[in-house]
């Protein structure tokens, strides 16, 4: 089969993001009719049924949820490409950090020192975003490096290291039944109601960054499990107790896969060196890191 272009594969996630032809064509800026004969024609190259109709628009068949992940991931590759090109153009090395806030374990400050101490090391712009956009800014070329949380974070198409291992805790609000507890389990949180994280399903409270999400806990209207390392950082009017049945958050450094920057070669080794080094945050009792 002869090669996609890009450009085929942005109508196709147009359409299949607005699940209607006629309002992607609008957000394409381009008549309906061609657009409809495009995605007949992305369909005969390919060989397989991508859309069906439902209702008055239309839905993806299982083939076509693969390709409009696979297209979005090219689409984001093609966005990094240009960013990253300019980017290494400009005077001096530097690479963009993306990280939620409080959500390095402790280790980030020294991972920077460690950094900054090797000969012609890169700046580093670190990035403070929204929960679950770490992802999002390294696959588009935003950033170049990425504090994630597996499983909870998609590093797929990246190479990683891993940082810190973790158990969870359940935040809560003080008057909250099991506030006062040593450790719960998950089935005792069964009812209650979580968060909503951009991008995936559920029905609690969307929730866009850490302060919004401590104080919808505090009023009572969600709670959360999250890393334990996070209690560190708590609100006072907050508690936060022990999962003693939840599985381990991974805190990892992840960049592209096949990366050959130089200066994210040195980044990731001091990441490793401080993540490996005895005495440092993340190593101390309470944690459990590999």
């Amino acid at each position: 089969m002869e090669r996609l272009e890009t450009r085929e594969l942005a109508y196709f996630v147009a359409v299949a993001e607005e699940q209607h032809v006629g309002r992607a064509a609008d957000r394409l800026g381009m008549a309906q009719p061609p657009l409809s004969r495009a995605i007949r024609k992305l369909e005969r190259r390919i060989g397989v049924p991508l859309l069906e109709r439902a209702g008055r628009g239309i839905r993806l068949t299982p083939a076509g949820e693969v390709l409009a992940h696979e297209a979005r991931k090219v689409l984001d590759a093609a966005t990094a490409a240009g960013l990253r090109t300019r980017r290494a153009a400009e005077a001096g090395p530097r690479l963009v950090l993306a990280m939620k806030a409080g959500a390095d374990a402790g280790l980030l400050p020294e991972i920077l020192r460690r950094h900054r101490e090797q000969p012609g090391a890169a700046a580093v712009d670190v990035r403070v975003c929204g929960p679950c956009e770490q992802a999002e800014l390294l696959r588009t070329g935003v950033a170049d490096v990425a504090l994630l949380h597996l499983p909870y974070d998609d590093a797929s198409g990246f190479d990683t290291e891993l940082l810190h291992v973790d158990g969870q805790v359940a935040v809560l609000r003080p008057e909250h039944p099991l506030a006062g507890r040593a450790a719960v389990r998950l089935d005792e949180l069964e009812g209650e109601t979580f968060p909503r994280w951009p991008g995936m399903p559920g029905t609690g409270p969307l929730i866009r960054d850490g302060s919004q999400l401590m104080q919808l806990i505090a009023l009572g209207e969600t709670i959360a499990l999250l890393p334990a390392a996070s209690a560190e950082h708590l609100r006072r009017d907050l508690v936060a107790v022990p999962v003693a049945d939840a599985g381990p958050v991974s805190l990892v450094l992840a960049w592209p896969q096949r990366s050959r920057s130089p200066a994210l070669a040195a980044f990731a080794r001091a990441a490793a060196d401080v993540a490996g080094a005895p005495g440092t945050p993340a190593d101390q009792p309470g944690t459990n890191r590999r």
